[in-house]
Parts: C-alpha cells; sequence; structure tokens
C-alpha cells in the first residue's frame, strides 16, 4: 500500500492475545487511509497470523518480526516505530481496542487544529473515562505540558506526527516504565497538542485473563529503572525549571507511590525502601521545591522514605493516602504553594472537572 497516514502498532508476544480484536476495531471503521503493524515480539509469525484469521490476509495489515529474547513491550515498539511511514504513529495494545470511528476523529481533530499530537480519550470496557490527563477546565487545543498536566497521561497512545517527532523512542530493555521517557518528550515540546475529547477514544481492557508484561510484581529497583532515561543529562537539560518542577511533582504523586504500594502489598523489602529512597532523592535533585507543593501525606511518606523508613508508618500513611476527607490530603506540604496547580486544591479540582 502507499503510505499510510496513520501506523498503527500493535505489539504481540503471544498468540493468546485477542489480537484479531484489537486489528479489527482499527480497520472495520477507519476510512483514512490506515496501516496496522503488528509486531510479532518472539513468537512465531504464522501463529500470529492465524490469531488474526482473515485479517491476515488484509492489505491493510503487515505482520514485522522481531526476535531478541527480552521481556519489554520497547523492544516491539521501537521496531514498529523504526518501519513507520505514515504521517502519523499511534500505538495499540494487543488487549485493547479503539472505539468505532476513533482514528478518523483523531485525524479530524489534527487536521482542524494543525496539531502534531492528539490525545485520545481512555475508558475502560465498561465505558467509564479516566480523568487523565486533568488539562485546564474546557481546554482542548494549543494545550501546555505544564499548565495542562500534560505528564498525567504517562504514554501518548493516540496520534504522534512522525515528522515532528519521528525520533523519539522507548526506553529499550525495561519490563515497565519504558514510555514514560516517549510521554514527557512529546508533552514538555513546544509541538501544538490538542485533546480529541468529545471523539471516540481508546479501550482498556484490564480484565483480559492473559497477564501484561507491565502488570506483573517486580522489585521497586526494577520498576525505577526507567529513571535513568527521565533524569539523564540530555533530557533534563531540555526543561525549564516550570517544566522540571511539574514533572518532579507527577513523579512523587504517580510513580513513587504507586510503587511503594506494590511494595508494601510483598511486605516492604528493605530493597525496595532503598531503591524508592534512592528515587526521591534524585527526584528532589531535579525540582527540591516539589515537595512542598505534593499533599501533606505525600510529603509525609516522602520525609519517612529518605528518613528512617519505617514500613509500618509508610503503611499507615499510604492506605489512606486517597481518603480526601482528611485535611492532609487535600492541603500542600507547603502553605505558600497552596494554590500552585499542581496542588491538591487545584489538581484535585481538575481531576473532578474532566468528564
Amino acid at each position: 500500500m502507499t503510505d499510510p497516514v496513520v501506523d498503527v502498532i500493535i505489539p504481540v508476544h503471544t498468540d493468546r492475545r485477542p489480537i484479531a480484536r484489537a486489528t479489527a476495531s482499527v480497520l472495520t471503521t477507519t476510512t483514512v487511509n490506515t496501516r496496522v503493524n503488528v509486531v510479532c515480539h518472539d513468537v512465531a509469525t504464522e501463529l500470529i497470523a492465524t490469531a488474526l484469521g482473515h485479517w491476515a490476509e488484509d492489505p491493510r495489515l503487515r505482520l514485522l518480526k522481531l526476535e531478541d529474547g527480552i521481556q519489554s513491550a520497547a523492544g516491539p515498539l521501537n521496531a514498529g516505530l523504526d518501519a513507520a511511514t505514515g504521517e502519523f504513529t499511534a500505538i495499540l495494545g494487543s488487549d485493547d481496542e479503539y472505539e468505532p470511528g476513533a482514528i478518523d476523529a483523531w485525524v479530524s481533530v489534527a487536521r482542524r487544529d494543525e496539531a502534531d499530537v492528539v490525545i485520545p480519550p481512555l475508558r475502560t470496557a465498561t465505558g467509564a473515562p479516566t480523568r487523565s490527563p486533568p488539562v485546564r477546565p474546557w481546554r482542548t487545543r494549543k494545550l501546555d505540558g505544564v499548565r495542562d498536566r500534560l505528564a498525567y497521561r504517562t504514554v501518548q497512545l493516540g496520534l504522534v506526527s512522525r515528522r515532528r517527532f519521528g525520533d523519539i523512542r522507548m526506553t529499550g530493555g525495561l519490563r515497565t516504565g519504558e514510555d514514560v521517557i516517549q510521554g514527557a518528550s512529546l508533552w514538555y515540546s513546544e509541538a501544538r497538542i490538542s485533546l480529541a475529547k468529545r471523539a471516540p477514544g481508546y479501550l482498556i481492557h484490564q480484565d483480559d485473563p492473559a497477564n501484561r508484561v507491565s502488570s506483573s510484581a517486580k522489585p521497586a529497583a526494577e520498576s525505577l529503572l526507567f529513571l535513568d532515561a527521565v533524569l539523564a543529562g540530555e533530557f533534563i537539560s531540555s526543561l525549564t525549571p516550570a517544566q522540571r518542577e511539574s514533572f518532579a511533582v507527577k513523579l512523587l504523586r504517580t510513580h513513587i507511590m504507586d510503587i511503594l504500594g506494590a511494595s508494601l502489598r510483598a511486605g516492604a523489602p528493605q530493597a525496595d525502601l532503598a531503591a524508592l529512597s534512592d528515587a526521591v532523592r534524585r527526584i528532589l535533585d531535579l525540582a527540591p521545591t516539589a515537595a512542598g507543593i505534593v499533599s501533606r501525606r505525600e510529603a509525609r511518606i516522602v520525609t519517612e522514605l529518605l528518613g528512617t523508613t519505617d514500613p509500618e508508618r509508610l503503611a499507615a500513611e499510604h492506605r489512606i493516602l486517597t481518603d480526601y476527607r482528611r485535611p492532609a490530603n487535600l492541603l500542600s506540604a507547603s502553605p505558600r504553594r497552596m494554590l500552585h496547580r499542581e496542588a491538591p486544591p487545584r489538581f484535585l479540582a481538575a481531576i473532578a472537572l474532566m468528564r
């Protein structure tokens, strides 16, 4: 086929994934010239072709082969990006699917806004929306990474201009967090970014029986390896002070708290707590002011991780981290930062307004 408008990349490592469903969701209702690139990662292409059924013969689909022996989605995603020739690329998980007409709607938004990046709505299989990123109320175009808190959408799953971002890749070799650098590189650029808020969206199937590579239990040190990429001098030097602060708050609020939660459920091994302590130090080196912007409870956890790292105290604080009836979860650690866009009052209000 001629170069498509959109190259959709679907990595797959087993024929037990619902790859035919994912592919059908792209091609069944799409009228824009679109190609599906199924990257067969350490699995025979014949097996994936069988799983695809009649879609394997569709001229709009091609099977790409990657054998690297590495349990990481980064390899097949990067292979798909390397092979893409379309105006835009998009990423689709083999467990997931697009709502009917999604690609056409996103391209329409890109054309209307002359956008380099189009962020799709994310919904669960039941249709419930995810309230991320918590952009400024009623803002859908000319979005800004800092003012619209775009980093809370860790990875960009919608349209990405190859002309503008053809060199952006995932962090190779990681089982989790490989996509953080991709999203951050887009959000903190000067690109034209739009949110296709009312368009058909991306459906996440979290309850499929096949385990996702990124969801299996891991040591905290492994889950934090992505920091080497996002805190590398080359990337950090490209950020303004406001972008560094925004990114640091996001890293503390989501990655550190989530990885700590997983560690606590696993019994809080000392190696995990040591890795988290080191990660917090590195993040605060990036932007020391972030510690005053997060909630008082988040700040207590950060302080504990930097100090004695007592598992019982950490567990007690983490257990009620999202109980917003408690003032410590609603107030920023520093009273002077209470009205900061990333501080709890404005941050939580922005999430509440996401519909």
